[in-house]
């Protein structure tokens, strides 16, 4: 059997956590203060799922190379099921009004559909819905 781990912590490089705290906040979701200092905070994302949001100053003793210049780049997309498409709606709605840029238009597949957002540092989030029974279990 291959590798398999138990939790992902995706590290993401900001400018001010404070605000980066306030931005996914006013989002709905949670922080893990055993893991929050004037350095980092960790986002919970969702069971066993977090993000690490570094101060730009620490994320750079973690690396050798330059943080991506997400004005002009795009590192990654972070990609966060949903429910339903209403949630894919509210949650991208939410990330608008508290400030968050427009990454694209949603998109609709018809058995899927998307949504995104770059919040205040440029990342690029990516939140779908994708109908369980257009998805065919492995066996």
């Amino acid at each position: 059997m291959g590798f398999k781990t138990a939790n992902i912590f995706v590290n993401l490089p900001v400018k001010d956590l404070n605000k980066s705290v306030a931005f996914f906040t006013a989002l709905g979701f949670e922080f893990n203060a055993q893991f929050t200092d004037e350095n980092a905070t960790c986002l919970i994302i969702g069971e066993n799922i977090y993000a690490m949001l570094l101060v730009e100053d620490y994320f750079k003793s973690f690396i050798k190379k330059e943080i991506s210049d997400t004005t002009t780049k795009s590192e990654m997309i972070l990609a966060l099921s949903a429910e339903n498409r209403e949630q894919v709606d509210e949650l991208v709605h939410k990330a608008h009004a508290a400030g968050a840029g427009h990454s694209k238009e949603a998109v609709d597949h018809g058995f899927m559909y998307g949504w995104g957002f770059e919040d205040l540092d440029g990342h690029l989030w990516e939140v779908f819905y994708m109908d369980p029974s257009a998805v065919n279990p492995t066996e």
